[in-house]
């Protein structure tokens, strides 16, 4: 797992070259932008068991049939396993969103993923709608103005949402 600069000067190195100034301008910016970077982890962080229980809320509200006798969310035990399922999901786009790198996120969680829940005969579009119900929660949370560091985020929630894609295209 890298991070953005290791990343880059990993890169820079395996080709023998120095940085160019257009890379450490946009490493520079990216420091610059760092605290925005920190609190949207930090707001997603603190509010993540809201954002996965209000999410899969939803998402059954929206599917009962997954909830109802013989779904995939039936029963305690399955439930449970969907929620830590999407807290897990959430927790790995965080350290992708802190690292401004997906690698950690594909690696580490989304690598196989798939694979996993078709052998276990899990409907893969479900995660993917609650992913996507989790990335408005965050996205809403994250982009509060009030209590941090002020700015625009606009790019920043791109970023946020491209990861959250992500996680659901690989599921789907």
């Amino acid at each position: 797992m890298f991070d953005a600069f290791t990343k880059l000067v990993a890169q820079a190195d395996a080709r023998g070259e120095f940085l160019s100034p257009g890379q450490i301008d946009a490493l520079g910016a990216m420091v610059a932008e760092s605290n925005k970077r920190m609190d949207t982890v930090n707001r997603i962080t603190s509010n993540a068991s809201k954002i996965v229980t209000n999410a899969a809320r939803e998402l059954f509200d929206q599917q009962p049939a997954l909830i109802a006798p013989g779904g995939n969310a039936y029963t305690h035990r399955r439930m449970a396993a969907c929620l830590r399922d999407m807290e897990i999901v959430l927790r790995y786009i965080t350290y992708a969103i802190f690292t401004g790198d997906a690698s950690v996120l594909e690696d580490r969680c989304l690598n196989g993923l798939r694979e996993t829940y078709l052998a276990l005969g899990v409907p893969g579009a479900a995660v993917a709608e609650g992913i996507r119900k989790m990335k408005d929660a965050a996205i809403s949370i994250a982009s509060d103005r009030n209590g941090i560091t002020q700015g625009d985020c606009t790019a920043l929630m791109s970023e946020v949402g491209t990861y959250f894609d992500r996680a659901a295209a690989a599921v789907s």
